[in-house]
């Protein structure tokens, strides 16, 4: 059978750029290597421990981290008590502390086996810490491992965290870490009348930020309710700048396993508002795309239920057809081809956005899928993003800790 051509990986990697080239303002660079330049080793935030331990030191702390939140091969957690840090609860976010409920899953408290602590989530029915949570508290430290994208949801607790700790006193700590997504800027801005969990800023859908440097614009800008601004530590890395090819050594959440998945996702989530499975439930998500209808490609897979990362996938136990991106190098900044590219083909009865107003949620803005269901191109629609793009860069600048 002929493949068609948006289903082979070598063409749709080219295209990809082609496209992403002549229609941006401001292209991004590839992520330079390590062994390309010479560079001074990378030190994170949390491996600063002369730099911030002696900020610590007296105050009753809460940490707001999860599985990502390793010192080296040793928990942040366990880190600080060892030091002697006064460490009294843990705030945990989507997918839990531990890194294993499933996106979108109620997450509960409790107690961690290790430490004995009190684990409060931010995650489900309250988002936001209480002012009872916090109360005693001098210092919430936040350290976890994100991937710049802005619909990836620690930076929305990171953000309520900021306003409570705003709004009663109490100090936030950032231990900065590098954005695998950070060397480009792209996507529409989000308009803030679809501000929501997976959208909480006027910032386009590929940042271009650290954790640390967008916690100093959300401060900076008074994006805090009440424009209230919180009292922020940014604890930066050594050695990182944002051309910097970064691969998490923990996966930073179930559905994201390794570095092709998070440079992939930015592209493909607005799938999860679609009919078309992104992969979850097998051992490649955001790596693949396909739906049950051969007409959609070459390319098969039957998602099922896996412990730690889906449940209950989309077409459980259904063949789906589609494409594998896992060959594509290198791969392409955010794309909206292989979007359009399934809608195009699409024939079933149902529509392909079966959820519109989680992809409006998704993209920040109403205008992308009317533009989409308008016909127009990829090169069209990046058009309009530009204006709002070139604003964003410009703001950005003002924000920026790390440099080539």
């Amino acid at each position: 059978m002929r493949i068609p051509y948006f289903l082979r990986p070598t063409l749709l990697v080219a295209c990809c750029v082609t496209a992403f080239h002549a229609g941006c303002a401001q292209s991004p660079r590839v992520p330079a290597t390590t062994a390309s330049i010479q560079r001074e080793p990378l030190v994170l935030g949390a491996e600063r421990m002369d730099v911030y331990l002696p900020k610590l030191d007296g105050k009753r702390v809460a940490l707001l981290v999860n599985h990502t939140s390793m010192v080296k091969n040793v928990h942040l957690a366990d880190t600080l008590l060892r030091r002697g840090v006064k460490v009294v609860s843990i705030f945990s976010p989507e997918h839990g502390f531990r890194g294993d409920a499933d996106a979108g899953a109620k997450v509960d408290g409790g107690r961690d086996e290790a430490t004995g602590l009190p684990v409060v989530s931010l995650y489900g029915s309250r988002k936001k810490p209480t002012p009872e949570q916090l109360r005693g508290i001098d210092c919430v430290v936040f350290d976890i491992q994100d991937v710049g994208v802005r619909f990836y949801t620690y930076i929305s607790s990171l953000h309520y965290l900021m306003e409570a700790c705003a709004e009663n006193g109490v100090g936030v700590m950032v231990l900065d870490r590098p954005n695998p997504n950070g060397d480009y800027v792209d996507g529409p801005v989000l308009d803030l009348k679809h501000r929501s969990f997976v959208g909480m800023h006027p910032i386009p859908v590929v940042h271009g930020l650290t954790v640390g440097e967008l916690a100093g614009m959300v401060n900076g800008e008074k994006w805090l309710a009440g424009e209230r601004a919180c009292s922020l530590t940014v604890v930066p890395m050594t050695g990182y700048d944002h051309q910097l090819r970064y691969e998490p050594p923990v996966k930073p959440s179930p559905n994201l396993p390794n570095y092709a998945s998070i440079r992939w996702y930015p592209s493909l989530c607005f799938f999860e508002a679609t009919p078309v499975s992104v992969g979850r439930g097998t051992a490649f998500p955001f790596q693949v795309a396909g739906y049950p209808d051969p007409a959609m490609g070459a390319f098969t897979f039957t998602p099922q239920a896996i412990a730690g990362m889906d449940s209950n996938p989309l077409h459980k136990g259904k063949t789906c057809y589609g494409i594998d991106l896992r060959a594509a190098d290198p791969i392409p900044p955010f794309t909206l081809k292989i979007l359009l590219d399934f809608r195009s083909r699409w024939t079933a009865v149902s529509p392909f956005v079966n959820r519109p107003d989680f992809f409006t949620l998704l993209a920040g803005t109403d205008a992308l899928l009317k533009q989409i269901d308008a016909g127009m191109s990829e090169a069209q629609i990046r058009a309009s993003w530009q204006p709002k793009l070139e604003v964003y860069r410009a703001l950005r600048e003002k924000y920026l800790l790390y440099r080539p």
